[in-house]
């Protein structure tokens, strides 16, 4: 309230200014740590009382990680699907 005043008694432009918009269309959302989203679905699945939680994209990382999960008797069975693509774990 106050800066809109200060702004016509400074004659600056209104505040809050519109940004000229920056970022093409061309920017994709990519994901950062798929390990954190990996444990973050097998964690909402689970307060949800879901039994299978399907998990894309999957790497080597994460099937390591689950395997020595499942062998510390954390989670139960693990399915790996190849898709020729990023694969998924089931």
């Amino acid at each position: 309230f106050w800066l809109k005043h200060l702004a016509r008694f400074l004659r600056l432009p209104s505040f809050p200014t519109p940004l000229p918009k920056a970022t093409p269309s061309f920017f994709k959302m990519v994901r950062i740590n798929v390990l954190r989203d990996c444990l973050n679905g097998i964690c909402n699945a689970e307060k949800r009382g879901k039994r299978q939680v399907l998990v894309r994209p999957c790497s080597k990382v994460i099937i390591k990680f689950l395997q020595v999960m499942q062998k510390h008797g954390y989670i139960g069975d693990l399915e790996i699907i190849d898709d020729k693509r990023a694969g998924k774990v089931v």
